[in-house]
């Protein structure tokens, strides 16, 4: 139990910034505090003494403002940061060096029997006001972005966002910020994970202007082979996407 504390404690100081003093988070960290009784009340939940189980879950969640059901299983190095809201459901499984912060579900879509709660693998992160719900598997190394739905399986390594959730094209996130710089557009607060109708059709117009940024390369590279001199100012062809831009924004 000491050598989880331990455990406990040292991942406070490697992921929050704030924490200054082991007493400080042994203290005030509920986090720690909640795992420490989900701890108690897990083994009492294993030697079938449930009523006493729940009753300490309850107290902890009284204590610390995180629910956490004894029947679920949670590994080793396992971070809840700030905390308060956090439910976790009695089916719920959680892999080592996994990270809930405030406001986190991971509950259960029906009312039947068995298997009704997420398993998350080792690494997952879970944004803030996230809702993970049903017998899903969230992969290793997963993010889950802040207020997402979460009702589907997660590949590993992925980034799910929105409501419901939907995982992020990481190559093409990385084509639009090339092109929003190729153009003199700053993109900046403008992400995958927001649906906002301005957002949506300022990516649109991105991809559309990288398209044709495509198109016209490879009409160059074409008229070079037939012999042709090719003189393009892509400046000026990028203007008219940025005046579109601007009068988006505008």
């Amino acid at each position: 139990m000491f050598k989880h504390l331990r455990e406990d404690i040292a991942v406070v100081f490697e992921r929050d910034p704030a924490a200054r003093t082991h007493w400080e988070v042994i203290t005030t960290y509920p986090g720690v505090h909640a795992l420490l009784i989900h701890r108690l009340s897990h083994w009492l939940w294993n030697l079938r003494l449930r009523w006493l189980a729940r009753f300490t879950s309850h107290i902890g969640r009284f204590l610390t403002g995180i629910e956490i059901h004894p029947g679920a299983t949670i590994g080793r190095r396992v971070f809840i940061d700030h905390g308060m809201g956090v439910v976790i459901g009695e089916t719920a499984v959680i892999g080592d060096d996994c990270t809930l912060y405030h406001g986190v579900t991971l509950g259960g879509t029906s009312w039947k029997k068995g298997k009704r709660h997420p398993t998350l693998e080792n690494g997952v992160v879970i944004g803030a006001g996230a809702k993970v719900l049903g017998p899903i598997v969230i992969g290793a190394e997963a993010k889950i972005g802040s207020n997402a739905v979460v009702v589907k399986d997660v590949p590993a390594g992925a980034t799910a966002v929105g409501i419901p959730a939907r995982i992020l094209d990481q190559e093409k996130a990385q084509q639009r910020d090339d092109m929003a710089q190729k153009m003199g557009f700053s993109a900046y607060a403008v992400s995958d994970d927001m649906n906002d109708p301005m957002t949506k059709a300022i990516h649109a117009l991105l991809d559309h202007a990288a398209e044709q940024d495509k198109q016209l390369q490879q009409v160059m590279q074409q008229l070079e082979k037939l012999g042709a001199e090719v003189e393009t100012d892509v400046e000026v062809a990028n203007a008219f996407d940025v005046n579109h831009l601007n009068k988006i924004v505008d």
